[in-house]
């Protein structure tokens, strides 16, 4: 039986900062419960390594955060969901649940036209996890890299002209060659819900954008017996004990950027060495 509200601890993992938007959207969700993060900042990116290096690192950070007494892990992490995610189930004792099936339930509910597009980094779409999700529920898909998107992010870019030119060249290349009456357009990137408004701004009217962040968040709500459709703000205590980060390179240089994620000031920021 899954613990009460008032006492759950959720671990969320991510390999860096992006996952923090997961974790801004369950604090709208689930602000009674205590968190802590995990980011592996010392070994980003993911995506340009193996399945089996992937794997090794997601499984030693969930059962890091397993010791530190989280019920329930929440993979904030596209690429160790895609690769790792019944690997890392397997190694820890709690619940985890990660970012690309909630995104796909909400995207198979919503599209009328049962044609999508997907953006991501070129690992997710390499590993085409969502499009053989989405292909489970009758979707088509098509999955764009988009890897120019999640630097320009990190460099504070979120509405700067080249991230809207850049944005507006992949959608354009996206929604063509018979996809220009897809209905939705999932991101694929915990990153991502950053360029919302930019986004919005230039994919075709019809189109309507599911955040697989928003979407993950939704899910542990769920999970837990929340109301998905209440609306409320972080407690105060948000600030202090409620949440805890850990992070694998400079605890300095993750609040700073952590905090334009997060929508909030990052502090309880330890860096820890965390060996094979």
């Amino acid at each position: 039986m899954a613990p009460t509200e008032d006492s759950i601890k959720i671990g969320v993992f991510d390999s860096g900062v992006g996952g923090l938007t997961v974790l801004k959207a369950l604090l709208e969700l689930v602000p009674e419960a205590d968190y802590v993060y995990f980011g592996d900042t010392a070994r980003l990116p993911y995506g340009s390594k193996s399945i089996e290096t992937v794997s090794k690192y997601a499984i030693l950070a969930a059962r890091y955060l397993e010791r530190h007494d989280a019920q329930m892990l929440v993979i904030a992490c596209n690429t160790a969901t895609a690769l790792a995610l019944d690997v890392i189930k397997q190694a820890v004792s709690v619940p985890v649940i990660g970012v690309v099936e909630p995104g796909v339930e909400r995207t198979a509910a919503e599209s009328k036209n049962r044609k999508v597009v997907v953006l991501g980094t070129e690992a997710t779409v390499s590993s085409h996890a969502y499009r053989k999700a989405l292909a489970v529920r009758g979707i088509e898909a098509r999955e764009k890299a988009c890897p120019l998107l999640v630097p320009l992010i990190e460099e504070g870019w979120v509405e700067h002209p080249v991230s809207e030119q850049v944005s507006r060249i992949y959608l354009g290349e996206a929604f063509t060659d018979g996809y220009e009456s897809a209905d939705i357009l999932l991101l694929g990137c915990t990153h991502y819900p950053l360029l919302k408004p930019v986004l919005r701004r230039v994919a075709p009217r019809h189109v309507e954008i599911v955040d697989s962040a928003q979407s993950t968040a939704q899910a542990v709500a769920k999970m837990l017996g929340e109301n998905c459709g209440r609306e409320s703000a972080p407690r105060e205590a948000a600030h202090g004990a409620h949440l805890k980060f850990f992070a694998t390179d400079s605890a300095e240089k993750f609040r700073r950027l952590g905090t334009r994620f997060l929508g909030q000031p990052i502090d309880n920021v330890e860096h820890v060495d965390l060996r094979e």
